[in-house]
């Protein structure tokens, strides 16, 4: 039998301004909140958690990435609601109860990551990185031949939010979208084909761009390795900005030092962060920036999360079924 809705205390964490307090408020009905965040860190790239300790006792439900060490602390919390895309960290046994449901921000960072990607896909195809290693050295070099997308195919491995916006902005500049996901039969926007993982393999000697937005499994583990960079051309440009695990970072160090590849562009990497004694730091033809894609570097990344909580407060308080529900 579930916890009434007098009974039960939603602590939101999300750094909101007055009209957005109210908003929630109405959207929890009789669900008692307490708020916790504080407007002023709103363009923090990392939103605090800060919780009262006389909270975390009552605490039926939480919006905020509370610390997983700290999780133990809630013993009345069925619901949490994360400010980031990915929950992992929660979904490992023992750290939350059974029962507990924990929903994502996901769909909110569409748009930042897949803007950056397309950054790092231009800035290599121009070889931009490496006019600005020549600017850093006063060097005065023409660094030979560039790309272009025109006409080339972008394989997008994974096709939720972020790959297809990463598809409809390849598209925008003349490129065809391949996209390759668990479930092909499901359509996803931007995508002019959709195949299975099995056609893999058959597909990378065709790509111009492989852009990686996969979330972390055993089946995405290494899905790049030597083996399949062994089959892109020698033009072919790598994006990763999903998971960092999905690339072999051994691999394609061996595969840029070779000239097997054109360039790779790398938001995450194995491990993070990347260690200093990594070749790919030295790697002229890599773009590295640290895990910085999503966050909340546009303010409409924000906006998104905060519409997204909304939307499962008011589920909360209505007892429906969450949106970005975990599968655990």
């Amino acid at each position: 039998m579930g916890i009434e809705n007098t009974d039960k205390l939603i602590v939101n964490c999300l750094p909101l301004n007055e009209s957005e307090r109210q908003a929630f408020a109405k959207a929890a009905r009789d669900v008692p909140q307490q708020f916790v965040g504080c407007e002023a860190h709103r363009g923090d790239m990392v939103w605090p958690v800060e919780v009262p300790d006389e909270l975390k006792y009552r605490a039926t439900a939480v919006i905020g990435n509370i610390p997983v060490s700290e999780v133990g602390r809630y013993a009345r919390l069925e619901w949490l609601q994360t400010f980031s895309a990915g929950v992992d960290p929660y979904l490992r046994p023992g750290v939350l109860p059974r029962g507990v449901m924990v929903t994502s921000a996901s769909g909110a960072y569409g748009q930042s990551v897949s803007e950056h990607m397309f950054a790092m896909m231009w800035a290599l195809m121009r070889n931009i990185n490496r006019y600005a290693s020549n600017q850093r050295d006063r060097r005065w070099e023409d660094v030979g031949r560039a790309l272009s997308p025109q006409g080339g195919i972008a394989l997008i491995i994974g096709t939720g939010d972020i790959g297809s916006h990463f598809a409809r902005l390849v598209q925008g500049v003349g490129m065809r979208t391949f996209g390759v996901r668990r479930h092909p039969e499901v359509p996803a926007e931007g995508m002019e084909k959709m195949y299975g993982f099995e056609r893999l393999d058959a597909l990378l000697p065709l790509a111009d761009v492989v852009a990686l937005a996969v979330p972390h499994s055993p089946q995405t583990h290494h899905l790049l390795d030597a083996r399949r960079l062994a089959k892109l051309k020698d033009t072919a440009i790598v994006i990763n900005a999903g998971r960092g695990d999905a690339v072999d970072a051994d691999a394609l160090a061996a595969a840029l030092r070779e000239n097997r590849i054109w360039g790779a562009g790398l938001d995450v990497t194995e491990p993070e962060p990347l260690p200093e004694s990594s070749p790919l730091w030295s790697e002229p033809r890599c773009l590295i920036t640290p895990h910085v894609a999503g966050g909340n570097h546009l303010e409409s990344t924000g906006d998104r999360i905060i519409g997204i909580a909304l939307n499962n407060v008011s589920r909360y308080a209505h007892h429906q079924e969450f949106i970005n529900l975990a599968c655990r």
